[in-house]
């Protein structure tokens, strides 16, 4: 998301940069070029108007004008408007301030995401808050969707309300609430039914369940792809049922970004979660001021280290350099080096919290990057005996073959496989003849053998 727009901007700063000493018409042919980029993005025209109106005010003042570079300048009031419009610095928790068990209504249209939310936001809360979680579902109109809760429910390791078939809406949420209260539990999560459209049923539907449970958070869950439609639908929602917050879905999608940015100006309602992926344990706290960095290509560094610290297992991380330094490193601890990356998610993702990023990604055409290699590695590895896996050394073409067979691939990805780790664990070796003295009075390139490229990078 918002590869389009950082794009632009980039190209905007970058022009700036280069002109020297900024005119007052050169500040206002930049938020021309910054109010086209917006709108193309699906920004909400006040919400536009209102942004470059406030970044001209701070731009055509002579601290900007004057300065040794004002491109820079111009930039970070930039960075300080977006902020401003994707709700201001600071991120907005789910709030449990009232007494146990506090009610968590889902509402939103059917596909935005909404049971598959319920099942992310009680798994975070049960992990990461330590809370006792119910979850419920009181969508009798989509089939399987309580079967689906349940499932769902099963993953997280969270209890789900059982399921009493013909119950409708209100009976459910009042037996959950009974339910949690008699058996001690901080949070229930109601996740109610959707339409494809909004419609009177829907909004009665889903008043009458607020009334009767009188929840601490409305949660809204809007698909990030649908571009000004959510936002419409977030206003709609509001008006009839009242909403404390926004979940945010598929922001790791292509959409042009212009709900997100449109979302707080628009709604008053704050987005307070993002899902970033389909797996249970990807949704994330919204950071405006991360957002805003990553929009103009700065990357979110802060993110990348929340989500390593929250994925990699540091005492095996440990080991495995320690293992590499001493050049010591096997093909099972390459297998576990390539667990721990996929658990952070997809390269493309990490990618978007690296700084400077977007111009590579830019040259790649916009393409993911292909990361299915690392899975196939990993099933090659897999096929392996314990002893080729210690020793790779002995691998040689009849074991390649029943590697080969056993893994579903070809011996030239064996090949390969083995070319990358022999490549790998020969700058492991070097790295450790030379030590650190000798790595900084020869450099990097002392790690590589003549006219070879790094390990991975090499065909």
């Amino acid at each position: 998301m918002f590869e389009s727009l950082s794009s632009k901007f980039s190209g905007i700063f970058e022009g700036m940069s280069k002109r020297g000493l900024l005119s007052e018409a050169d500040v206002s042919e930049a938020m021309r070029e910054v109010r086209l980029a917006m709108l193309d993005a699906d920004v909400a025209l006040p919400v536009v108007k209102d942004f470059i109106s406030r970044v001209k005010e701070g731009a055509v003042g002579k601290e900007v004008l004057d300065t040794i570079s004002p491109g820079q300048a111009v930039a970070k009031i930039v960075n300080d408007a977006l902020v401003e419009s994707l709700g201001g610095a600071g991120v907005v928790p789910l709030s449990f301030n009232a007494a146990p068990p506090v009610a968590i209504l889902m509402v939103g249209l059917q596909g935005s995401g909404k049971t598959t939310s319920s099942g992310k936001i009680a798994l975070r809360l049960t992990a990461r808050e330590h809370k006792k979680v119910l979850l419920a579902s009181l969508d009798t109109q989509r089939p399987a969707a309580q079967l689906q809760l349940a499932q769902l429910a099963e993953q997280a390791k969270v209890a789900c309300l059982p399921i009493v078939s013909g119950q409708p809406p209100l009976e459910i949420a009042a037996r959950a609430m009974d339910t949690a209260r008699r058996e001690g539990y901080d949070v229930v999560i109601l996740d109610t039914a959707g339409r494809l459209s909004i419609d009177e049923a829907l909004m009665a539907e889903v008043g009458a369940v607020k009334t009767l449970v009188n929840p601490h958070e409305t949660l809204l869950v809007v698909d990030a792809m649908t571009g000004q439609d959510a936002v419409n639908t977030a206003q709609a929602f509001k008006a009839a049922v009242g909403l404390t917050g926004v979940v945010m879905t598929r922001m790791d999608g292509d959409a042009k970004g212009g709900a997100a940015l449109s979302m707080r100006a628009i709604t008053g309602t704050p987005i307070k979660l993002v899902g970033s992926g389909e797996k249970l344990t990807e949704l994330e706290e919204f950071y405006p001021e991360r957002v805003a960095s990553r929009i103009l290509g700065l990357g979110d560094i802060a993110g990348l280290v929340e989500k390593a610290a929250e994925t990699i297992d540091e005492e095996e991380s440990e080991k495995l350099a320690l293992k590499m330094l001493k050049g010591k490193f096997d093909l099972e601890d390459y297998a576990a080096q390539l667990r721990q990356i996929n658990k952070m998610g997809s390269i493309t993702g990490i990618m978007d919290m690296l700084p400077g990023m977007g111009k590579l990604k830019e040259a790649m055409s916009g393409k993911d990057i292909d990361t299915s290699i690392l899975d196939r590695h990993l099933v090659i590895i897999s096929s392996m005996t314990k002893g080729e896996r210690k020793q790779p050394d002995i691998i040689k073409a009849s074991r390649k073959k029943r590697i080969a067979a056993g893994s579903g691939t070809s011996v030239q990805e064996v090949n390969r496989l083995l070319k990358q780790f022999n490549d790998m664990s020969a700058v492991m070796k070097r790295f450790n003849k030379l030590g650190i003295k000798g790595l900084m009075r020869q450099g990097l390139g002392a790690l590589l053998p003549k006219g070879k490229m790094p390990p991975g990078f090499g065909r």
